[in-house]
C-alpha cells in the first residue's frame, strides 16, 4: 500500500476460524464510536465457528468458507477474495483465521493479521495460539506482546504496522501470559485499524510509516 486507503466508511472484511474474540473487540468498540470502520461482512473457515454469532448479532453477512471444499489453496482464496471484492472491503482483517491464504496482487498491504508475540520472535509455521505462550515461557523471556502486521504470503512475515509489549512475569503460565498478551492485543488491533482508517499508514518496502495526526 502506497499512499492511503482512507475513504468514508472504510469498510473491512472479518476472516475467522473459532471463537471470535477478536471480531467482538471490534464491534464493542465500533459500538462506542471508539473504531471509525465498518464490517461489511465477515468470512469463516468453519460453520462450528462461535464467532459467528457475534456477526448475526451486529446483522452482519457471514459466510462459511470451508477448506476441505477446495482442490487447492489458490481455489479457496480466490473464493474468499472474491467475496471480499464482493462486499468492496478497504482492507481484509484476520482475526484468527487459521487456514493459510493467498493473497492476490490488487490485496497487497490491504491484508492485515496479529501475532500473539513480538515478530520476528517466536513466529512462524506452526507458531499460533497457545503454542506461541508455551515457546515463550519455555525459552525464558522477559518480553511478549503482540504484533500487527500486513499478511503476506509467508507466515507472520509482512510488514509490521505496530507492536505492543508486556512482561513475562516470575512464575507466568502460559494461560497467565496469553490473558495478558490478549489484553494488549484489544489495543493494538483497533488502534492499528484506526491508523488505517484515518490514511496515515504508509508502506515503504518492509518499513511502515505512521503520519502524524
Amino acid at each position: 500500500m502506497e499512499g492511503s486507503l482512507s475513504k468514508s466508511p472504510f469498510r473491512i472484511a472479518v476472516l475467522i476460524s473459532g471463537g471470535g474474540t477478536t471480531l467482538k473487540n471490534f464491534l464493542r468498540q465500533i459500538d462506542t464510536g471508539r473504531l471509525p470502520v465498518e464490517v461489511a461482512v465477515v468470512i469463516s473457515s468453519s460453520s462450528q465457528a462461535k464467532g459467528i454469532r457475534f456477526a448475526q448479532q451486529a446483522g452482519i453477512p457471514c459466510e462459511v468458507i470451508r477448506r476441505p471444499q477446495f482442490d487447492s489453496q489458490d481455489a479457496f482464496s480466490r473464493v474468499i477474495f472474491d467475496r471480499c471484492r464482493q462486499a468492496n472491503v478497504d482492507l481484509v482483517a484476520m482475526a484468527g483465521f487459521l487456514k493459510r491464504i493467498t493473497i492476490p496482487e490488487d490485496f497487497i498491504n490491504r491484508v492485515t493479521n496479529i501475532h500473539p508475540a513480538l515478530i520476528p520472535a517466536f513466529c512462524g509455521e506452526g507458531m499460533y495460539g497457545h503454542h506461541v505462550h508455551e515457546a515463550v515461557v519455555e525459552y525464558g523471556a522477559k518480553l511478549s506482546g503482540c504484533t500487527v502486521h500486513f499478511a503476506d504470503n509467508q507466515y507472520d512475515h509482512g510488514p509490521v504496522i505496530l507492536q505492543q509489549a508486556v512482561p513475562v512475569l516470575d512464575g507466568d503460565t502460559p494461560d497467565d501470559l496469553a490473558g495478558r498478551v490478549f489484553e494488549a492485543e484489544c489495543e493494538a488491533y483497533p488502534e492499528a485499524l484506526r491508523l488505517l482508517a484515518a490514511g496515515r499508514v504508509k508502506v515503504e518496502g518492509r518499513r511502515v510509516r505512521i503520519a502524524p495526526a
